[in-house]
């Protein structure tokens, strides 16, 4: 039997083919262009992955136009850019959640630029542990025996659980039983680490006595999980940290967010550290990344044991912190020792209490530019905490001749990018979310994307 023999090719095909320039073509017009800060080399290997590319769609038949020198642009241009955030959300998932303080983005670049001593021990030449950075630090801020920091708020979860082992059951109530942003269930996290869940309680009500009867039934640790992103309202109960601590066994507490900030109205609905330490927490989790300010990371605290089990765990490896987000961590912590600085220079807590009179003059300024008209509307925390807060205050609604949904791609593609709220079939501009000094490159993005727009309608 003979092999098949390939299609032949359209004669399109093939005369798109003969004309692919040269990767020297290519290259050298790309050179010409002006803003192109990279090297010529680059460039080269760039312009070669484009024609190879081009070259194997044309082979399979594919004749659509294609413009080599915007492709091999896109492929130049770093896909991480820098965002504007002017959509109201302050924890925002899709843009690398809380922006970070002066001091930590400082500590991040120097740790960048060099060495560090992450591991070792310079008065005794040894290595030590990459957490002793910070572990003084979260114990001085949250009254806790010892800490450990992990890469994010899901591995310090499932480092906690993985304290269980195999075969040992865990009670969680059902009104815990949460999955959280990308499929993250906390069933899946209790079967991974091959520990029996014990579910407790229903959907809405769960007593200290619910958990007693899970114990005397063979439950050996209490998991008690923040609901984070939702909240039960109306007829619901839940057994307080203190009552479940009372019982005799470890109690993990998961607690979201990470509430290190006190004295703020709008954080005090959110579970604080200090009160699950307080109450006798064999080990507390929660996130760097969200209401804390910080880096990504996941932070453990509690009693000494139970967190040098963690340290000692075999999934440790797989979950230690890098060098950057430690030391970018150990810089926003270090501001929480002066509650006042930390409201000031943390943008997550400085947006959650932006004086009313500096967002009306932000919203000023940027309504002067792009016209439209000011009204109120809602921000909103993000990142799976405090769903049911609203952050009154005024947005830019711009002009309602402009298509939204063009004028809001048009902002997300300009440099730097810009992202508004589309509502009410209106792009929302809103200054809460936009630093300082953003407030001038937000007004001159809204600028050129408006007049692009004006450009396009006329053409």
């Amino acid at each position: 039997m003979r092999p098949s023999e390939p299609s032949p090719l359209p004669d399109a095909a093939r005369e798109l083919l003969r004309r692919l320039p040269s990767v020297d073509r290519l290259a050298g017009d790309l050179l010409n262009e002006n803003g192109l800060a990279v090297s010529s080399q680059e460039v080269v290997a760039v312009a070669r992955a484009v024609i190879a590319e081009r070259r194997s769609e044309l082979m399979a038949g594919d004749c659509n136009e294609v413009d080599l020198q915007m492709r091999a642009r896109e492929r130049l241009a770093s896909r991480l850019r820098r965002v504007l955030n002017a959509s109201g959300v302050i924890v925002h998932t899709n843009l690398g959640r809380a922006p970070l303080a002066d001091a930590s983005a400082e500590a991040v670049a120097a740790a960048a630029r060099g060495y560090m001593n992450l591991e070792l021990d310079l008065a005794s030449g040894r290595r030590w542990q990459r957490d002793a950075h910070v572990s003084e630090l979260l114990c001085e801020l949250t009254g806790a025996e010892d800490a450990l920091v992990v890469n994010n708020g899901a591995g310090a979860l499932l480092l906690a659980a993985a304290l269980a082992g195999r075969d040992r059951s865990i009670a969680v109530s059902r009104g815990q039983l949460v999955e959280i942003g990308g499929g993250f269930r906390i069933p899946d996290v209790v079967a991974q680490v091959g520990a029996k869940l014990m579910e407790v309680g229903t959907t809405n009500r769960t007593t200290a006595a619910d958990y007693q009867a899970a114990l005397a039934g063979g439950a050996e640790l209490i998991l008690r999980v923040h609901p984070s992103n939702f909240r039960t309202v109306g007829f619901v109960s839940e057994a307080s940290i203190e009552e479940l601590c009372a019982l005799g066994v470890p109690v993990i507490d998961d607690v979201g967010s990470g509430v290190l900030a006190r004295g703020i109205g709008v954080v005090e609905s959110e579970p604080p550290v200090e009160r699950s330490i307080q109450a006798g927490a064999a080990l507390v989790c929660f996130s760097g990344d969200k209401l804390l300010g910080a880096p990504q990371a996941g932070i453990l605290v509690g009693q000494s044991a139970a967190i040098e089990a963690c340290r000692n765990h075999p999934l440790m490896r797989a979950l230690r912190v890098g060098r950057l987000p430690l030391a970018g961590l150990v810089a926003t912590l270090r501001l929480y020792r002066d509650p006042e600085r930390a409201q000031k220079e943390i943008p997550v807590l400085a947006m959650l209490t932006t004086d009313p009179a500096v967002l009306q003059q932000r919203v000023e300024r940027l309504r002067e530019v792009a016209g439209g008209e000011i009204v109120e509307e809602i921000a909103r925390v993000g990142g799976g905490a405090l769903p049911l807060v609203e952050l009154e205050g005024p947005v830019v609604a711009l002009d309602r001749r402009y298509d939204p949904g063009r004028l809001a791609a048009r902002l997300r593609l300009g440099d730097p990018a810009l992202l508004p709220r589309v509502a009410h079939d209106q792009v929302l501009i809103d200054p809460r979310t936009l630093l300082d000094e953003e407030i001038e490159l937000a007004a001159d993005a809204l600028r050129r994307a408006l007049s692009e727009e004006a450009d396009a309608a006329s053409a």
